[in-house]
């Protein structure tokens, strides 16, 4: 892998595209043939950590999608619900009318009513054939691509039609938000629902990624705000819209039931996966452990971990490779794994009891610290970069190196995910008390506010729900 390819890996892509889906068994004596639908359902599933079981939230899901079906334009439409096991926040739809909703959208939500506006959304991108349209556009943008490489032959030429495909694709994607946000307040109304719930929530959206800064590392992390933008303008319209159905506080939002179900579901990253805890990574299921440099932000994808700091001056990436096992580590770095190696800097070394290798490597404006060390009968890649890289920083590196390490049975059994727990305001709680219960690493006043769609200076009531974060 280039150190272009390396840089791009650590500033991201997107994929918008996840309840499992019964797919029907092929014959015994034919190989598995599967619809488009079926596999754009299965490779959503692999993007987004496969399907979330929880049959009291999919129960109601199921059955705010029939209320708003029986309201919509279309009643004939058909649509099942996925809740993918992601801590993004996203959902989306497919021609056929398959939705998809993450537990971290739910988890964000906090009644039917703003529940209900996501799921008449993306019913409206089917209901308006948005979802293939979309598809349309972006068969045409690879096209576009393909025959400005292939015929036209010329790097400039190519990246300018991209770029006018991509802009192209961009404008209708906002025109057909603003559509499907009329459509879907309306059906969302008509059902019963408070139209009011997809501004509180396009709002929520809004201040959650504030909140977290925005990462965009994993596929997955690319939310619901990246083709669904909660714009002040889009924001404006939602309430506009609401306003021809209802008053505000005029329908009842159903908080309480909604929290009630939301008690115990998986907060963050599956362990199952790996998950951070502050500058720590953890990995039950591998059974390792590491923590980055003083001052870093980890965040856990399926394909490496990554890592930021000052603005993004300063980054790691680690990922798992298999290499024959009588590969020395020292060739393999020095082999074309990553350009500019230093050879002179490549060296043997021991981590913790494992062989490793070490070099460093060098692409303008960047300096890399490199890393490959055997746990079991794979390799683990660790990638430093900096801009201005100095001795203390490579120093800094190496720290975080040394402390890779294999997990304890003890801290295996102990690796628990972070849960929702939903509980009952006392007359003795603040946002401050109940904000310090949270299990969360930094800034649990506004984290508190934000899951619990409080504003600066509004309190919960007693006999209120919230929502706090727990181990």
């Amino acid at each position: 892998m280039s150190l272009a390819l390396l840089l791009a890996a650590c500033s991201g892509g997107s994929y918008q595209a996840a309840r499992h889906i019964s797919l029907p068994e092929p014959p015994a004596d034919r190989p598995e043939v599967l619809t488009p639908a079926q596999r754009e359902h299965r490779r959503i599933l692999a993007v987004y950590g496969g399907a979330y079981s929880n049959p009291r939230l999919e129960d109601k899901l199921n059955a705010t999608v029939e209320k708003l079906v029986a309201a919509s334009e279309r009643p004939d439409l058909a649509y099942k619900v996925t809740i993918l096991n992601s801590s993004a926040v996203n959902a989306f739809a497919l021609p056929t009318g398959q939705l998809y909703v993450t537990r971290g959208l739910l988890a964000l939500a906090n009644d039917t009513s703003e529940v209900a506006s996501v799921l008449s959304h993306e019913m409206a991108h089917v209901i308006a054939r948005h979802a293939a349209i979309r598809e349309d556009q972006i068969r045409q943008a690879a096209l576009v691509n393909r025959v400005a490489s292939d015929v036209l032959g010329d790097p400039q030429s190519t990246a300018l039609a991209l770029a006018k495909s991509k802009i192209a694709l961009a404008t209708f994607s906002r025109g057909q938000e603003f559509e499907a946000d009329g459509i879907g307040v309306g059906i969302s109304a008509r059902a019963g629902y408070d139209p009011f719930g997809a501004t509180r929530f396009l709002t929520a959206m809004g201040r959650n990624a504030e909140l977290r800064g925005g990462s965009k590392a994993d596929p997955r992390t690319q939310e619901f705000l990246s083709s669904h933008p909660a714009t002040p303008e889009r924001i404006a319209n939602a309430t506009l819209n609401a306003r021809q159905h209802a008053t505000p506080g005029a329908t009842a939002r159903a908080r309480n039931e909604y929290l009630r179900l939301l008690d115990g579901v998986v907060y963050g990253e599956d362990p199952s996966e790996g998950f951070v805890r502050g500058r720590r990574f953890l990995h039950p299921k591998l059974g390792f452990t590491f923590t980055a440099p003083e001052g870093f932000m980890l965040e856990n994808t399926p394909q490496a971990v990554f890592g930021v700091r000052d603005g993004g001056e300063l980054a790691l990436r680690l990922d798992v490779v298999r290499i024959p096992a009588e590969q020395k580590l020292t060739e393999y770095l020095a082999a074309g794994w990553i350009e500019n190696i230093d050879a002179t800097s490549i060296e043997e070394v021991t981590i913790n009891g494992f062989r490793g290798a070490t070099a460093t490597a060098t692409g303008q404006p960047w300096g890399f610290r490199l890393y490959a060390i055997r746990f079991g009968s794979e390799v683990y890649r660790f990638i430093f970069a900096a801009k201005n890289k100095s001795a203390e920083l490579d120093r800094q590196f190496r720290e975080s190196v040394a402390s890779f390490r294999r997990m304890s049975n003890a801290e295996i059994r102990r690796a628990r995910p972070l849960r929702i727990r939903t509980v009952t305001v006392t007359a003795r709680d603040s946002v401050e008390s109940l904000a310090a219960r949270m299990a969360v690493p930094d800034k649990a006043v506004e984290r508190f506010r934000v899951l619990n769609g409080l504003d600066a200076n509004e309190a919960p009531r007693p006999g209120d729900m919230v929502k706090l974060i727990v181990e």
